[in-house]
């Protein structure tokens, strides 16, 4: 009986914390909808996510792991400039301590393409791995899924798997290998989501591989790795974390989306807002606002380091399952347009405008435009991060929100807006023509939005404070 009173405790205190706003003013509750004919949006929600490790030094139990996996044969994958750094090195004396045969592959391209998947997809598919290693942020992690999954099949080609429109958004339905994923950023949470994301040169523009199939097999969060960000790198993917938990907070509800599912079995992987993602959500932007300064200005604060860490996978729990929407739709041609611009502390060849910062250029003008569908959501995100309701009105919720978040962009010296990476009012037809596509998460955004909506908002975002 003490069992069932504590569930019909957490029932009603989940009741009483669901959003009263137009957009969320069901979120939670039972018989809305219903299974059957005629059905047009979803009644459901499933979490998904890797399992997890966290602690200093866990990454010598690597080798451990694979040898309890019976791998044979080991796909390590990582960049050029982590290969000389100490969490790489950790690793491959973890394998080699414990008689773990392996191959390098050194070369993901920091911010990867169609390309670079391509080149990786092809090594791995010619040496018959049984297990995988990545070792780095988002674009090792992302590239080291799309890997597994081409070479556990053969016979698909690259479109088969990508993201419709953009590809044909077939289902996963071969069996993957065991892959271990190592973030060294906090950015991604890539080690907990079955999403890989790349640019597409031909459109310019990002989009991705979205399938719970493809999410690592364990997540290994060594907050040492962090340790070794730059200064902007720590910046950009901290704002990564903000966004994401921002994002799937504030999303379309799950019962409200549609269409709805006809086997559970292609449910989407990002299904709307939903309590569990809600609360991984809101921990990790509380975790944001008391660390997230720290992180930048001091490497050597362990305590901050470590917690953003945390903080990357708690979003990324929650944005997994819940998804993301308006920023990251508006962030993919950002990112993929960029022209001449080389961010600070990214040892790269080619012009980049990382993930992170393509994110959160556009906060601002985007959580002024959700709000009204949202309000209170809106608010207590801004409180959390600092700013006093006590007094807002609803109506003011996007305004209070755009200035939380400009103030902490201008703190941690964010470049004023659009323009400032090298873009102009004139290349604002080819960022809403690269936005288009990327229903998979604009259609999680709470307010409907048109092509003039994408217009007004890449138009606000040129400048930002």
């Amino acid at each position: 009986m003490a069992g069932r009173s504590r569930a019909f405790d957490l029932v009603q205190q989940l009741q009483r914390a669901a959003c009263r706003c137009p957009a969320h003013s069901h979120t939670y509750s039972q018989g809305v909808q219903h299974t059957g004919s005629g059905k047009t949006t979803d009644y459901a929600f499933e979490m998904a996510i890797s399992n997890i490790r966290y602690g200093e030094n866990v990454t010598q139990e690597v080798g451990m792991d694979l040898q309890n996996m019976g791998a044979k044969n080991v796909c390590v994958m990582t960049d050029k400039k982590l290969i000389q750094l100490p969490p790489v090195k950790a690793v491959l004396n973890s394998l080699v301590k414990n008689s773990v045969k392996f191959e390098m592959y050194d070369t993901v391209r920091v911010e990867p393409t169609d390309k670079s998947f391509k080149d990786a997809i092809e090594f791995a598919r010619k040496r018959g791995f049984d297990a995988f290693v990545a070792v780095g942020g988002g674009s090792v992690i992302d590239t080291c899924k799309a890997a597994n999954l081409y070479s556990s099949n053969l016979e698909s080609d690259f479109l088969d798997y990508v993201n419709a429109p953009v590809g044909k958004g077939k289902a996963v339905n071969v069996p993957l290998k065991p892959l271990i994923a190592v973030p060294t950023t906090s950015g991604t949470g890539s080690e907990t989501t079955g999403v890989a994301i790349f640019d597409f040169e031909e459109l310019k523009t990002k989009t991705g591989i979205a399938s719970r199939m493809i999410k690592p097999t364990l997540g290994i969060l060594d907050p040492l790795h962090t340790l070794h960000m730059p200064e902007r790198v720590a910046a950009n993917s901290g704002f990564d974390v903000l966004c994401h938990a921002l994002e799937s907070y504030t999303a379309l509800p799950f019962n409200l989306r549609s269409p709805c599912p006809s086997n559970p079995a292609i449910r989407p992987a990002y299904q709307g807002s939903n309590p569990i993602s809600d609360m991984w959500a809101k921990h990790a932007l509380r975790i944001v606002a008391k660390y997230f300064k720290r992180s930048v200005r001091n490497p050597e604060d362990r305590e901050a380091r470590f917690s953003m860490h945390l903080a990357s996978a708690f979003a990324g729990i929650g944005f997994g399952n819940a998804g993301v929407h308006l920023c990251h739709g508006m962030s993919y041609p950002i990112a993929g347009l960029v022209k001449t611009y080389k961010a600070k502390d990214y040892n790269v060849d080619h012009p980049i405008l990382p993930h992170g910062l393509s994110v959160i250029l556009t906060s601002p003008a985007v959580f002024t435009f959700t709000a009204s569908m949202c309000p209170e959501r809106h608010l207590e995100a801004a409180e959390i991060l600092g700013a006093d309701i006590r007094t807002t009105k609803a109506k003011d919720a996007g305004l209070v929100l755009a200035d939380t978040l400009r103030k902490l962009m201008f703190d941690l010296n964010v470049d004023d807006g659009l323009n400032a990476v090298g873009y102009s009012k004139a290349d604002i037809p080819d960022l809403v023509k690269g936005t288009l596509p990327q229903e998979r998460v604009t259609k999680l955004s709470p307010r409907p939005h048109t092509e003039e909506d994408l217009t007004a908002l890449f138009e606000t975002s040129m400048k930002i404070y």
